[in-house]
């Protein structure tokens, strides 16, 4: 049996009755039931095997639900480096992620893929540190979605240690001065995974020392190292205490013949990493690699991979209650934007499958039935997903303006009717989502999607894009130390806090 599930003691879901308390924390009970999903989730399997012309043909159920929200922050205007012609970066503020610093000082903690680490307190963003300047003149956000200063992870002891990582884009010089830890064959950008520590944790700029942890080299300027994380519901004795995750893609080559990276346990590539940042025995002694990792030990496979078989692993959490289990948003190739449920040792599949369905490089306008013998196999399926639904004269190959932006099971206690829900959205349009927790069972039907409205200041119900004035939003979530939920759009460099949900008719129509 797979080990490393969140629950501490979810390998006793056999016992049945037993997991109710092993797995509740006396919270929610009813949560605590999703810990004993099937291991696989394999879906029924279709009769023929021709293409598959609407994967999931279910659309998103309209929901009564519409959020309340109220602007906190805007930031200042960044740019690339270097200048790009891509539309797509030229934003606002390239914003990607809300967290809170864990001291109690309950100052949030902003990145931006230009460079700047800002922290914010009564809504006024100020700059706490200048990663593009410390990188020097290797630096580079100016091509590739994911490429700069992507984000920012502090250590659960950081009011003590004073300690955080970064993961940054390296290009230029870098590409012939520095040597990748790993790397795919003619590398164009790296991901570089930094510790920082503050001479005064408390302080409003940093200052003080920085050492490279690990440099992945990856052979386009897409799907790189996406995220990377602690997992804040681990104590000081569990196992999962202060272990590093990271979300690394493939590097955009997953699709191509002959590439065979997110199933090749040798490298890191379509991966996520456990790493213990303050060991020696990875394969640069800058790091170590924890002893419970799924493939240590086994013989041709990288011991820092916890699971792979990914594409593009855009971002993770865990549920501050139930099982605390791991989940992840993935975003899709041809059509499968997924949400799945994470332990050790998981394969999800890519790019063999997309989703639950067969991904054929040959032939990538379609999606496949899963073969007979697919539980062979032993990949893991989403709990939830949707499909893309494109124009029928889109080029099948040319991308449809969809990713998911994984979210949040939310468990704070400001707005009820969210409790129990991960809410998440669609980064392109902007469209924001939510599956009832409880309903993504791993081996079960796929929870069903609702789709949530959202209110102005004023209560006016209004879509995503007329919010941010812009057709392209750039959505992304985060959450302080209270649990409570924030929107985030790279399109005006705004900050939101949702402050309540009401009940709006569901039959309205938004898109």
């Amino acid at each position: 049996m797979k080990t490393g599930r969140s629950c501490a003691v979810w390998v006793s879901c056999a016992l049945g009755a037993a997991l109710l308390t092993a797995c509740a924390d006396g919270d929610d009970p009813p949560e605590a039931l999703a810990c004993c999903g099937g291991e696989t989730g394999a879906p029924v399997l279709a009769a023929e095997d021709d293409p598959i012309a609407d994967p999931i043909p279910e659309d998103p159920i309209a929901s009564d639900l519409a959020l309340v929200l109220r602007e906190v922050a805007t930031f200042p205007r960044s740019e690339p480096v270097p200048p790009t012609t891509d539309p797509r970066l030229v934003r606002w503020a390239r914003i990607n992620y809300l967290g809170e610093v864990p001291d109690g000082s309950r100052r949030l903690f902003v990145p931006d893929l230009n460079g700047t680490m800002y922290l914010v307190e009564n809504g006024t963003p100020r700059p706490y540190l200048d990663v593009r300047a410390a990188a020097g003149s290797n630096f580079w956000s100016g091509r590739g979605l994911g490429s700069g200063f992507g984000f920012v992870a502090f250590d659960p002891e950081f009011a003590r240690n004073g300690r955080f990582f970064t993961v940054h884009s390296e290009a230029f010089d870098a590409l012939t001065e520095k040597t990748p830890d790993f790397a795919q064959p003619n590398a164009v950008i790296h991901s570089v995974v930094t510790e920082w520590t503050a001479a005064d944790p408390s302080a409003d700029v940093f200052e003080g020392s920085r050492r490279e942890l690990l440099r992945i080299g990856f052979g386009s300027f897409i799907h790189a190292i996406q995220q990377i994380s602690f997992n804040p519901t681990a104590r000081r004795r569990d196992e999962d205490h202060g272990l590093l995750y990271l979300a690394v893609g493939d590097g955009g080559l997953g699709v191509q013949n002959g590439n065979d990276d997110p199933q090749d346990l040798a490298i890191p590539h379509g991966k996520i990493l456990r790493i213990d940042p303050q060991g020696t025995s990875g394969a640069n002694g800058e790091y170590g690699v924890p002893d419970s990792n799924p493939f240590v030990g086994e013989p041709g496979a990288l011991g820092e991979i916890f699971a792979s078989g990914m594409r593009d692993p855009h971002r993770f959490s865990w549920d501050p209650g139930g099982c605390h289990r791991m989940l992840l948003g993935h975003i899709g190739e041809h059509d499968i934007e997924a949400i799945y449920d994470v332990q050790a040792g998981d394969n999800f599949g890519w790019s063999e499958r997309e989703g639950s369905f067969v991904f054929n490089k040959a032939d990538r306008c379609n999606l496949f039935p899963l073969p007979p013998d697919d539980e062979s196999f032993g990949f893991t399926y989403p709990v939830a997903a949707f499909d893309h639904n494109p124009p029928p004269d889109l080029p099948c190959t040319q991308d449809s303006g969809h990713a998911i932006s994984g979210g949040f099971v939310y468990r704070g206690s400001r707005v009820r009717a969210l409790r129990g829900k991960y809410i998440f959205g669609d980064l392109v349009d902007g469209r924001i989502f939510f599956t009832v927790e409880s309903e993504m069972e791993r081996g079960g039907e796929r929870a069903p999607i609702h789709q949530m409205k959202i209110l102005d200041g004023s209560g006016r119900l209004i879509t995503a894009r007329e919010l941010v004035g812009d057709t392209r939003v750039d959505l992304r979530f985060g959450t302080d130390g209270a649990g409570e939920l924030y929107l985030l759009a790279k399109a005006n460099g705004k900050v939101w806090k949702v402050t309540g949900a009401r009940r709006i008719a569901a039959a309205i129509d938004l898109p």
